[in-house]
């Protein structure tokens, strides 16, 4: 693992809220909307400072992201400066800033990428064939079988292969998974040297394959085995010129459907009484640490990749109709607008509070499966 890019995986990710919480905040004080306080973090509080421009500005001890406060926060409020004393436009688009800041981060994030090298992560996806290179095509180890030829010479994941020859013959490499799967059959049994690399440093081991009945008979097993005993996926890096921005739109829309798809299926999952099934098809701060964790022995531009990603989902989560997240009390407060009167301030926040109190509910059981994957 990169200690590096980790915790550089660590400070985009929180940096993300903050630039959600910039959004309000910029957006707040140009529409005459006091701000009590802006914090990097949540509570308990490590340190603070009054402004020039008289907000509290902040550090907490949670680095969990960060929050904008307030003056008036409810919709009743009607002093100079409260929140819930300004336009109905002026609100929607102070509750609307966080989103286009998160939108924006992922499109400046993705842009770059496609112009160093885009990570390859869906079969189908988005780029603009003809200014499309790929300028690295490797294949990387994600599991290792225990007791296998591949645990026995010390391979780990995320290695990279690069060839498998017998031994003081010629190495064959490879280019892809279904080439480890052809060239490790055609070796099957044979003593083999396999070439592979970790991090900077390139290792030459050499293991006995299993044979080709050992493989065949645990097929029909509920234990198949390998005959190197390892499985692998390839990892391809392409990049763009011109088209970058392109790509970068191309992928928000393409990320944006799947994102839809998923939510209906945790939805549709839990309609059905299947919440951990369901939780299964999403990933909470558990699953996150560890996909940053693991991601950063790809280097720099899939950690990237995830960050934008992350912010995307940021974005349309916050947009949706959620009680307790800004898109629920937008459309909260329009709801009201429409039926002619504001909401009551206990009404409002027993809403918000029923709302939290099921993120937190479903928060918990997806960190509760996060931890089983683990």
């Amino acid at each position: 693992m990169n200690i590096y890019l980790f915790i550089l995986a660590l400070i985009l990710f929180v940096s993300l809220v903050v630039v959600h919480e910039l959004g309000h905040f910029l957006v707040a004080r140009r529409n005459g909307v006091k701000v009590l306080e802006f914090g990097i973090g949540f509570p308990p509080k490590i340190w603070s400072k009054i402004t020039k421009t008289g907000f509290i500005f902040s550090i907490n001890a949670l680095p969990l992201g960060g929050f904008v406060r307030l003056k008036g926060e409810h919709d009743g409020d009607d002093k100079e400066g409260d929140f819930g004393a300004a336009s109905t436009y002026a609100k929607s688009k102070i509750m609307v800033a966080g989103v286009l800041m998160n939108l924006l981060a992922a499109f400046v994030l993705l842009t770059i990428i496609a112009w160093v090298g885009m990570p390859k992560l869906l079969s189908n996806q988005f780029t603009v064939q003809s200014d499309t290179k790929v300028i690295a095509n490797k294949v990387l180890v994600t599991f290792i079988e225990p007791n296998s030829p591949a645990n026995s010479i010390g391979l780990k994941q995320s290695d990279q292969l690069l060839s498998i020859g017998k031994i003081n013959g010629p190495q064959r490499s490879l280019n892809g998974s279904q080439d480890l799967h052809n060239i490790t059959k055609l070796y099957a049994g044979d003593k083999v040297s396999i070439t592979y690399k970790r991090g900077s440093t390139t290792f030459v081991k050499t293991t006995t394959l299993r044979t080709k009945s050992v493989v065949v008979q645990s097929q029909k097993t509920n234990n198949p085995k390998g005959y190197v005993g390892i499985e692998a996926q390839p990892f391809v890096l392409q990049q763009s010129t011109w088209s970058a921005p392109i790509v970068a739109a191309g992928l928000i829309k393409q990320f944006t459907v799947l994102t839809f798809q998923g939510l209906w299926n945790l939805i549709s999952g839990l309609a059905a009484g299947q919440g951990s099934k369901a939780a299964a098809q999403v990933t909470g701060p558990v699953g996150i640490f560890t996909i940053l964790k693991n991601g950063s022995t790809l280097g720099y531009q899939f950690i990237l990749f995830i960050i934008a990603i992350i912010s995307l989902t940021l974005a349309i989560m916050n947009i949706l109709p959620i009680p307790a997240l800004d898109g629920g009390r937008l459309y909260l407060m329009l709801g009201s607008r429409f039926l002619g009167k504001k909401l009551n301030p206990r009404t409002e926040d027993i809403i918000n509070g029923i709302g939290f109190l099921a993120l937190m509910v479903l928060m918990v059981l997806i960190t509760i499966v996060d931890v089983k994957r683990l």
